[in-house]
This record gives structure tokens, C-alpha cells and sequence, in this order.
């Protein structure tokens, strides 16, 4: 089969190279499984003819005795019919039919067989003679007397006598029939034993043949691929199963010796592999950390410089890059700006402070919207860059993208031939949009507060025009009418105008602080309820008006921008109330479950709302507060009647609000 040997590398390789070559041609061979399944079929083969020869012995020999019993029959029944001879005439002709019924019965039987029983003579030569006289005999002669023995009347001892005569030779045939059957089944019962004996030896032998081919073909085999493989578990790899058959175990030996070479060139390599792997994985670690870095430094709140200039650190530090820069592009133009450097010249960045796109080097990437590595040493001399100039000899370019909008690049700059892999180049590319992102949300929230402001001051505007514009508008009024008077010397005219002067000024000052106050209005850590009830308080004590807030408050809280604004329109539904209304008291009432609904109720004056709605916008206070409810996605209504006070709702859906 196969047997164990130590190989030094370089030849064991050679051997299992040799042997998985000849593999094909040893496929060709007996196979195992082939040669073990036909040996057991062989001796199955050998064993059920044994087996069968045996049972057709013994079948035989059944078949005999019952034929021995059934001819010694014969001759007790050829008495009996000699003795119905003596007998009277009627017992004698009964007793003659029933012996020669019974013994036509008996041979018809021998003859015919009965396999069922088993009944039947053996076929050899003698044993047919014998008994084919046996049935000439009774045939011919001893039937034909014994059915004639009724009538016989004279002379009827000579009859008898010969009728004797004859049973005697019928039963001595019979009986010569037996000792052949006897003397034939002797002969079978020799062969029996001779079978079961050769089946007993044909059992020992294929015992011990299968244990010998089990040994030899498969335990042998199997204890040598075991002591194999504890050598191969206590690493001595250069041990080598030698194929001697081309059956399972063969097949087995060169898969084996495959293993073998595979584990021993991967052991040899191992420590080359770790350092590998480790070398990889210090890379990715490195990798990891450098994203954690940049993404947490520029998710901080600050200026673009700043925000430029650490991911520029950053990005040179891991790269070993000698110089960098990053620039950031205003489309409308076609410019690209230089924000933040390291590592450049004067000359250089004063050459390349505002590139447009499609110039230069840096430009064309631009243009193209590409990632660009450049090895200066391949680019024609004529056309030499600044850059090259300076000493570098590679430029790489990677663009700033957000969303897939472009917002400029970076640079980094080696003094020495660089390349990037394709780890490096996605990693590069993940920090240009990190840095997009960054400088995006700048820019996003830039706008935001530009739109904040812009909104704010449209609502001072109006806050101004609805307040201290109509006072003015007022005074002025008034002293053009005192000048007027004082020139024509109507003294008691301006008597009347100077008390009308000082109160349309005192007025135009508490609009003027009240606006003040409101627009300084802050929330205290986000509690709406106080800072409603320090503004109610506050009116309260300036107006001597009572306000009663109330509120039942069980829903989540508002963001801040939403809880501003429902203090804005309570101050300015108060400061309605206390320029218009002429009220004694106000309620605030707050009910904030799924829905959040205020109202603000006064029992004032009141008015007609058709007048309103014809005012439309000029009435500034009811569209200052509308708008603030528009911002924040509420429902603004205004319920008023002559003599019955005003009621300002606002309510704000579940679906419509925001939660902190």
C-alpha cells in the first residue's frame, strides 16, 4: 500500500509533483472498494451454493425416508391382502378391495412423488429397474388375483396358495426396493456431511481471509496514515506517505503528501505571514485612527482657516508629506482660492493664491474632477512648473466634495517619487469628504443665522412701524401745529399742545423700552412657564392690569425655537392689550397634551373683526404674531366683539409639533 518517509523539502515537493502525476494511471488500478466487494461476493457465491447443495441434500433425503416408509408399506399391506385370501367370501372380497386400493394408492404415490411431503424415489438407474418390475408385478399378476378372489368356488385352496405364492414375491421385490433406497440415501447422507463440512471450512477460511485482506488492504494502510499524522501534529512536516497501490488508500496517500507540502510551505512562511497580516492590520488601525481624528476635529465648531488648517496637519503628518495646501473653489467665477499651506514658498503661493480652473496642474484636476497623483520628473522640462522648481517631485491632487457637489481640493506634496495604493486613494478620497462635509455645514449655517437675522430685523421693522413710526407721525402732527400757533401768538393753543407733546413722547418712550425688553427676551434653561410668567408679572406691574396664567402642561417639551417664539406672541398680544384694549384683566391659559393650544383673553374694549381684516397687514401687531405662528407650523385666530374683550388662539397640532 504505503509506507512512511522522512523527504527533505525541495525533493518531497519533487515526489508529490511525481505521484499526483501518475495519479491517472493509478486510477486504472483494482480499485479497493472493487477488490474487497468482489471477494466478498465470491465467497457469498461459494457459501449459498454450499448452503444450497445441502439443502437439496437434505431435501432429498427427506424425499427418501418418506419413500422407504411408503415401500415398507407395501409389504405389511401385501400380508394383509395374502391373509383376506383365508377369510369368508364376503369379508375376503372386502378386505382384497381395500388392501388393493390402498396399495394402487402407494405406488401411484412413488411414482408420481408428492414434493410437498417431500415424497419421491431416487432417481438412480437400479432403484427405477426395481421399481418398475414392483409395478409390472402387481400389474399383471398380484392385482388381477386379488380382485378375482370372490369367485373363486372350486379349487379355491390352490388359489389361495398362489395368491400367497405371489405376496410373498411382491413383498420381497418391495423389500429389495427398500435396501436401494436405504443403501442411496446411505449415499446422500455421506455427501450431506461432506457439504456441511466443507462449509464449515469454507467459513474458517474466508474468516481468515478477510481478516488477512482487512489487515493488509486497509488496518496496515490506516496505522501507517495514523503514525503519519502524530508525526505531522509534532510539526515534523517533511514526512511522506510512498503510494504502492492505486486504490482509496493511494488516492488518500496523495492527498496526504499534498497536505504535507502545503502545511510545510506554510509553516516555513508563517512568521513572514504574521508579520504580514500584523503590518495590515497596524495599516488599518492607523487608518481608523486617522478618520476617528479627522471626523471628530471636524465636526468642532470654528473658523474655516482653522478648520482647513488641523486637516491639513493631519493628512501631512500620516503621509510624510513635505509640503500641502487646501483650496477651496467659487464656481461662479471659475476661481480656485488657496485657504491654508504648509510647507510652500512664497513664490509659490504667491503664484498659485487664485488659480482658475483649467490651469495649471491643480486646475486640469479641477476641471476634470479627478484625483490626480503627478511624478513631476515624467513632465517635459519645457513647460517646468513652479512646484518642480521648488524641489517637489510629485503633486498629488484630491477633491472636497459634499453630496456630490464639488468645493474644492487639496494638495500634498512629496520631495521624493511618491505613489498611492488603492487603500491610500480611497482613504484620501473619504477625508475629502469628511472636509466637504465640515465646510459645507459651515456654509449652511452661515446662511441660517443670515436668514435669522434678516427675519429678526423684519419683525423690529414692524414692531418699529406699528409702535414708535405712528408715534412720530403723531409729534409731528403736533408741532407742526405748535409752530403754527407760536407764529400766529395763539398762546392758549399752545397750552393745549405742549401737554399733548409730552405725553405723545412719554408714550413713544415705553414703546421704545418695551421693544427693547422684548427683543432682549431669553429663556432661562428652557423654561417657557417662567419666562410667561415673569413677562405677565412685568405687565402687571408697568399697567396695573391683573394677568392670570394657567396652565396644565403634560406634553413634551418644545425645542427652543418654538418656545421663543410663543413668548414673543404672548408680549406682543400684551403689549396690543395695553395700547388698545383699556382691560382690567387678562388670562393666559395653556393646555398642552397631544394638541398645544393658548389663548389669551382680555376683557376689554373689543373691536369688530371686519375691521380688522379690511386693515390686512397695516394692523402690524395681529401680522407679527401670525407670522411667528406660521413659523412654527401653529394656527393664529382672533376673536373680538365690540364691549365683549378679545380672544388670540393659537394651536398647534400633534402632527405639526417639534419635540426637544
Amino acid at each position: 500500500m504505503f509506507t512512511i518517509s522522512p523527504m527533505n523539502g525541495p525533493r518531497s515537493r519533487k515526489q508529490g509533483a511525481a505521484q499526483r502525476a501518475a495519479a491517472p494511471a493509478a486510477a486504472s488500478q483494482r480499485r479497493l472498494s472493487t477488490l474487497m466487494v468482489g471477494t466478498l461476493v465470491g465467497f457469498l457465491a461459494l457459501a449459498l451454493l454450499a448452503i444450497g447443495a445441502t439443502l437439496f441434500l437434505s431435501w432429498q433425503l427427506e424425499g427418501s425416508a418418506a419413500a422407504i416408509n411408503d415401500t415398507g408399506s407395501l409389504r405389511m399391506h401385501t400380508y394383509r391382502l395374502a391373509l383376506a385370501a383365508g377369510a369368508p367370501a364376503q369379508a375376503a372380497q372386502a378386505g382384497a378391495a381395500r388392501e388393493v386400493q390402498a396399495i394402487d394408492a402407494i405406488l401411484g404415490q412413488l411414482e408420481k412423488g408428492d414434493p410437498q411431503r417431500p415424497l419421491f424415489l431416487p432417481p438412480r438407474a437400479d432403484i427405477v429397474v426395481q421399481f418398475g418390475q414392483i409395478r409390472r408385478l402387481w400389474r399383471d399378476q398380484l392385482r388381477p388375483a386379488a380382485l378375482a378372489l370372490p369367485g373363486w368356488t372350486a379349487g379355491a385352496q390352490d388359489a389361495q396358495d398362489a395368491l400367497r405364492g405371489e405376496a410373498d414375491r411382491f413383498a420381497g421385490r418391495a423389500d429389495a426396493l427398500v435396501r436401494l433406497i436405504e443403501q442411496d440415501s446411505e449415499q446422500r447422507t455421506f455427501w450431506l456431511r461432506g457439504s456441511q463440512l466443507a462449509l464449515l471450512a469454507m467459513a474458517l477460511c474466508g474468516t481468515v481471509s478477510m481478516i488477512y485482506l482487512m489487515f493488509i488492504l486497509v488496518i496496515g494502510p490506516v496505522n501507517r496514515l495514523q503514525a503519519g499524522l502524530e508525526r505531522m501534529t509534532d510539526k515534523d512536516f517533511s514526512v511522506r506517505l510512498a503510494v504502492e497501490a492505486g486504490n482509496e488508500f493511494g488516492e488518500l496517500a496523495l492527498g496526504f503528501n499534498a497536505m504535507a507540502d502545503r502545511l510545510q510551505a506554510l509553516y516555513g512562511n508563517l512568521e513572514d505571514l504574521v508579520r504580514d497580516k500584523t503590518a495590515t492590520l497596524a495599516a488599518q488601525n492607523d487608518e481608523l485612527a486617522l478618520l476617528y481624528d479627522s471626523a471628530a476635529f471636524l465636526q468642532r465648531p470654528q473658523p474655516l482657516e482653522a478648520l482647513c488648517d488641523g486637516f491639513l496637519q493631519r493628512i501631512s503628518d500620516y503621509f510624510g508629506a513635505d509640503a500641502g495646501s487646501v483650496r477651496v473653489l467659487d464656481a461662479g467665477r471659475g476661481n480656485v482660492h488657496l485657504v491654508v499651506q504648509h510647507g510652500l514658498s512664497a513664490e509659490l503661493v504667491e503664484a498659485e493664491r487664485c488659480l482658475k480652473v483649467g490651469d495649471c496642474l491643480c486646475g486640469e484636476a479641477v476641471q476634470a474632477k479627478i484625483a490626480v497623483v503627478h511624478d513631476l520628473n515624467k513632465l517635459d522640462r519645457a513647460h517646468e512648473k513652479q512646484c518642480h522648481r521648488d524641489g517637489f517631485q510629485t503633486v498629488s491632487v484630491f477633491h472636497i466634495v459634499a453630496q456630490e457637489l464639488h468645493l474644492g481640493f487639496f494638495n500634498l506634496h512629496f520631495r521624493t517619487v511618491r505613489t498611492f495604493g488603492k487603500r491610500e486613494h480611497a482613504l484620501l478620497e473619504t477625508l475629502g469628504q469628511l472636509l466637504g462635509v465640515a465646510i459645507e455645514t459651515l456654509r449652511l449655517g452661515a446662511r441660517e443665522r443670515e436668514m435669522a437675522i434678516s427675519e429678526e430685523r423684519n419683525l423690529v421693522a414692524q414692531g418699529l412701524h406699528d409702535s414708535i413710526a405712528q408715534g412720530l407721525n403723531y409729534l409731528n402732527l403736533q408741532v407742526q401745529m405748535l409752530d403754527s400757533s407760536v407764529r400766529d401768538g395763539r398762546l392758549d393753543q399752545v397750552a393745549e399742545i405742549v401737554p399733548a407733546l409730552r405725553i405723545g413722547v412719554q408714550e413713544s418712550y415705553e414703546d421704545v423700552r418695551e421693544l427693547l425688553l422684548n427683543f432682549r427676551s431669553r429663556l432661562a434653561e428652557d423654561d417657557l412657564l417662567a419666562a410667561l410668567q415673569g413677562t405677565a408679572d412685568k405687565f402687571s406691574r408697568q399697567t396695573g392690569v391683573a394677568v392670570e396664567l394657567i396652565a396644565d402642561v403634560d406634553g413634551a417639551p418644545f425645542p427652543r425655537e418654538q418656545q421663543l417664539q410663543l413668548l414673543f406672541i404672548v408680549q406682543e398680544a400684551l403689549s396690543n392689550i395695553r395700547k388698545h384694549a383699556l382691560a382690567s384683566r387678562v388670562e393666559i391659559r395653556i393646555e398642552d397634551g397631544e394638541d398645544f393650544r393658548l389663548a389669551i383673553r382680555d376683557n376689554g374694549v373689543g373691536f369688530d373683526p371686519r375691521l380688522l381684516a379690511e386693515q390686512g397687514e397695516s394692523h402690524v401687531g395681529v401680522h407679527i404674531m401670525r407670522e411667528r405662528a406660521q413659523r412654527i407650523d401653529a394656527t393664529f385666530t382672533v376673536e373680538s366683539a365690540p364691549g365683549a374683550g378679545t380672544t388670540i388662539m393659537l394651536q398647534l397640532p400633534r402632527a405639526q409639533r417639534r419635540a426637544a
